[in-house]
């Protein structure tokens, strides 16, 4: 009953001849997990289940994540200052610990520069390090893709292996996940949607725009966004997230603590690597991610153990439709299709 009216919803609302997947779970189950349009138009492969997108900042949750997992391990706490891992720091700098990198109240701006600019994790650090606050640490939120590119460094030295490695490591293949990640194996990269800019041209895979050497983004993008994963892959992040094999329950209680207030408009707080928005029903954990040419939605409700997911590789349409607009929209709607009694 479910997938049919996930099915239905979708049949109405999603925008006919975009390419997008959406997934619904409900009790920890998978009930639909459906393919809308083309993943690659001129090859004329439709959009599935397993289809590959870039999900943006959902990337931050991942991020969160790992720095749980070792904060689990011993190896840091998130109420270190950020010396304690970077080594010295300017004055100016000394204030801001880890936990507020994750919420976003170090007070570093959003941004350095371009994705695509070619940045290495040291010269990111050096660079956020001189840059001058936006505010004093704690004071404020002011979302920072930077201070979770910081985050992923600190994740390295601590750990003492690539970002992305410990990553697939302690919290992908534990989950079960094999499609996520920054360097996929083939033929996994034939599977990755080509996106499409807003005249329907094509824009490539997001690996086919500059990235390092090492085959994963460069480092302005690195721990805040750019992780390619499917649909069927976040359910089983999701699912992971319902137990312990990936975070104990006291991590997933700070992950999914109402930290600090959105501000500008926003109902929602932001916990680590996550908004946590009230409603009628209880609290929803969601993030989005996405860029010029994709995007995607994540929310769970854990209360029910339901979980909402599509992503889309063209997310606006000159004069036609803008995923970001139907945002709202379509991530409520799917989760009141979950609900029970649909």
């Amino acid at each position: 009953m479910q997938a049919q009216a996930v099915s239905e919803f979708l049949a109405e609302k999603w925008p006919q001849g975009a390419g997008g997947t959406a997934a619904v779970a409900r009790d920890g189950q998978l009930v639909a997990c459906q393919g809308m349009g083309k993943a690659d138009q001129a090859a004329g492969r439709a959009a599935d289940c397993d289809t590959v997108y870039d999900i943006g900042s959902i990337t931050k949750s991942f991020t969160a994540a790992a720095v749980l997992k070792l904060e689990m391990s011993g190896a840091l706490k998130v109420t270190d200052p950020i010396a304690v891992h970077l080594g010295a720091v300017p004055a100016d700098k000394r204030g801001i610990t880890i936990h507020h990198l994750l919420t976003h109240t170090s007070g570093l701006p959003e941004g350095l520069g371009d994705d695509y600019d070619p940045v290495s994790r040291d010269a990111l650090v050096a660079e956020a390090l001189a840059v001058p606050l936006e505010a004093a640490p704690g004071r404020e939120f002011a979302y920072s893709n930077v201070g979770y590119s910081v985050l992923a460094a600190i994740v390295e030295r601590v750990s003492g292996v690539p970002y992305d490695e410990y990553l697939a490591r302690n919290l992908f293949r534990p989950a079960g996940m094999v499609r996520t990640g920054y360097a996929l194996p083939d033929p996994g990269r034939g599977d990755v949607a080509v996106e499409y800019d807003a005249q329907g041209k094509p824009q490539g895979r997001p690996f086919d725009h500059p990235w390092a050497p090492d085959g994963r983004p460069h480092w302005y993008l690195r721990g805040n966004g750019g992780l390619l994963s499917t649909a069927r892959d976040m359910y089983l992040w999701c699912r992971a997230l319902e137990g312990e094999s990936v975070l104990d329950a006291a991590a997933k209680a700070k992950m999914f603590t109402p930290h600090v207030p959105e501000g500008d408009g926003s109902t929602g707080s932001y916990g680590y690597g996550w908004t946590i928005l009230p409603t009628g029903d209880g609290p929803v954990a969601t993030h989005d991610g996405g860029n010029d040419w994709s995007f995607a939605r994540v929310l769970i409700r854990p209360g029910t153990r339901t979980m909402v997911f599509w992503a889309t590789n063209a997310v606006v349409r000159k004069g036609a439709w803008n995923f970001e607009d139907r945002d709202q929209e379509l991530s409520l709607g799917l989760l009141a299709a979950a609900s029970p009694g649909t």
